[in-house]
């Protein structure tokens, strides 16, 4: 087959944090196919057909993308940060396994993206310098329980912790609840770290406690990271603290 999928991953969201790798796949393609908000932040080359569509169809807007390749269209799917973190890669993939067992002789590529977990993280210094895992609060796709069990599970491990989707107006409870849990396994001298909108003009980043922590503090596009108990902050005079997790554990060397 002649068509191809190239799953791009945008970015954080400043131009200059995008992948080479990722830029010129998408300059190359005949048709871009994504999220409509994703959408917006890509330039339209000359001849390249727009399919936008809402933020829950990932499978359908798999499909749309697996059936133009195969009609020899080179196709670029677009995710935010990187395609495979939460992205649309996942989803390709699934429709791929699921759908005219043509598609998989199509030509399919994934460009890594530089995702929200680690262009916040990089904005705060180290909080990941330590093992970490990184989870999403939202049940559209796993049952609150498994989001709830996971969160314990990361906590009593000792690992900090990055929260994708952590609230919406479908969702306003549930950072409330995650937050509470963590509460019974973490003290509350943890950081907790909002970062809304990273490396965009709108950017906003909170510092605060587990114990000081609130809800209201986040939005969908608020990335959410929480310590643990050896994370440190280094005060600066006019500037946020640097936040960062020893590379040690418990005193080993």
């Amino acid at each position: 087959m002649s068509g191809r999928v190239d799953i791009i991953g945008l970015g954080p969201g400043a131009e200059d944090l995008r992948c080479p790798r990722a830029a010129g796949a998408l300059a190359q393609a005949t048709d871009l196919v994504g999220y409509v908000p994703y959408l917006e932040r890509v330039a339209e080359g000359s001849g390249q057909r727009i399919h936008g569509s809402d933020n829950r169809e990932e499978i359908q807007r798999a499909r749309l993308a697996l059936e133009l390749a195969q009609q020899g269209r080179r196709v670029a799917v677009v995710s935010s940060g990187d395609g495979g973190v939460f992205g649309m890669a996942a989803a390709v993939f699934e429709a791929m396994e699921q759908g005219d067992p043509r598609w998989r002789g199509l030509e399919v590529a994934v460009h890594p993206g530089v995702s929200a977990v680690l262009a916040a993280a990089a904005r705060l210094g180290a909080p990941f310098g330590n093992d970490f895992c990184v989870l999403s609060l939202s049940d559209n796709l796993k049952p609150w329980g498994v989001i709830l069990n996971r969160l314990e599970a990361a906590a009593c491990a000792g690992f900090a912790m990055a929260f994708y989707n952590p609230i919406s107006k479908a969702r306003p409870w549930q950072l409330g609840e995650a937050l509470a849990r963590l509460r019974r396994h973490l003290p509350g001298s943890v950081p907790v770290i909002f970062a809304r909108a990273v490396s965009r003009p709108e950017e906003h980043v909170e510092i605060t406690t587990l114990a000081g922590a609130r809800p209201e503090q986040a939005d969908m596009r608020t990335l959410v990271m929480v310590g643990n108990a050896e994370t440190r902050l280094i005060p600066r005079e006019g500037a946020d603290p640097w936040v960062y997790t020893p590379r040690r554990v418990g005193g080993t060397v």
